[in-house]
């Protein structure tokens, strides 16, 4: 099964993820983008692969 990841290494926290796919993406204190939901459902699978291209460092992947 494919889950959504975020390097936090390359993440700025723009935010853009979480705009685009909040049921699955939190900016939190620490600044950073984080994985609220690692097995979303298929249905979401268009919006993360939207946050995956809209993601200005590429931080955001698909782990198998």
């Amino acid at each position: 099964m494919r889950k959504p990841t975020v390097d936090h290494d390359e993440c700025i926290g723009d935010g853009i993820c979480e705009q685009v796919c909040p049921e699955v993406f939190e900016l939190r204190d620490d600044g950073l983008a984080h994985v609220i939901n690692e097995e979303p459902d298929e249905s979401l699978h268009d919006k993360i692969d939207e946050a995956i291209e809209e993601c200005p460092t590429g931080a955001i992947s698909w782990a198998e």
